[in-house]
């Protein structure tokens, strides 16, 4: 869809939000789709979520991706929520409509599962059971996409169980939450292992999992992608184990959402991977714990 006669605008709202990655990302596509249009950073505190959102109808944005804090509370603010986000429990992306009315939904669950398949593309939902770590957001998606996808056993572990346990309850089917004293043993015949959590992020400490029991040929995959190797995945590569991170989830999340504002959908190439990898390198260099 071409659009000659609109400077067009997107952008990602969060708090902060100021170190985030997709504004480089989106504005990589704007250029290599000979665009006029921008995509920016929207610094809003949680009190001014509904208002800004509000807005972006009369500013002429098109849209916007959500990040920290606000991808639950946005649910509150939109007028209209699909199925995904409502299972997942949160937005990640917002479409402004021709009448001004704001519509949710959810494209990390997308995003996981596409940078699987484009990294690892002879992964098999069935070729066995998922271990999950952690219980946040990103847990949310990751298990709606993995058993979306086919999985027919998910084992979820996180510190606090309870909030596993609440997961478990909402999705039902394949999942089954266990106590984080059992993390280790979960890795037993598992298939592939994902980290939702913080842990591992630059700043923050590493995954405390052992993967003595991880079978060998088990996927090992982490949605951090500051750093682009966490601990876990360099612990998961150094025994052989195939590892996937966190960077394919946001470049794959992002195709979506532009189909969904400007009707095209742009493509993951090796050269926008690069440019984004050397981002990103540059930052953990820095010592930057800041992203979104």
């Amino acid at each position: 869809m071409a659009h000659p006669d609109r400077f067009l605008l997107a952008g990602v709202m969060g708090w902060p939000v100021k170190h985030s990655r997709s504004p480089l990302l989106h504005n990589y596509w704007f250029q290599q789709q000979h665009l006029a249009g921008t995509y920016v950073p929207l610094a809003i505190a949680p009190a001014g979520l509904n208002a800004a959102l509000r807005a972006l109808y009369p500013l002429g944005f098109a849209g916007c991706n959500l990040t920290l804090p606000h991808k639950q509370e946005a649910m509150n603010c939109v007028d209209e929520v699909d199925v995904v986000a409502k299972s997942i429990g949160a937005i990640s992306c917002v479409v402004v409509r021709p009448d001004g009315s704001l519509a949710g939904t959810n494209n990390d669950c997308y995003g996981f599962i596409q940078s699987i398949r484009q990294e690892q593309p002879g992964w098999r939902a069935d070729a066995g059971t998922s271990v999950v770590v952690g219980a946040g957001g990103g847990a949310r998606a990751v298990c709606y996409a993995l058993a979306e996808t086919g999985v027919k056993a998910i084992r979820l572990v996180n510190r606090t169980f309870e909030r596993a346990k609440k997961i478990a309850e909402d999705f039902a089917g394949p999942i089954k939450a266990l106590p984080w004293e059992q993390r280790h043993d979960a890795l037993e015949d598992a298939a592939i292992v994902v980290n939702t959590t913080s842990q591992g992020m630059l700043g923050q400490s590493p995954l405390d999992l052992k993967l003595d029991k991880l079978p060998p040929r088990a996927l090992a995959v982490d949605i951090i992608y500051i750093p682009l190797e966490t601990a876990f995945l360099r612990a998961a590569r150094e025994r052989g184990n195939p590892t996937i991170n966190g960077l394919g989830m946001l470049l794959h999340q992002g195709r979506p959402a532009w189909r969904a504002w400007f009707g095209i959908e742009p493509a993951v190439t090796p050269e926008l991977r690069a440019v984004m990898e050397k981002s990103i390198t540059s930052a953990s260099r820095g010592n930057d714990p800041k992203y979104a």
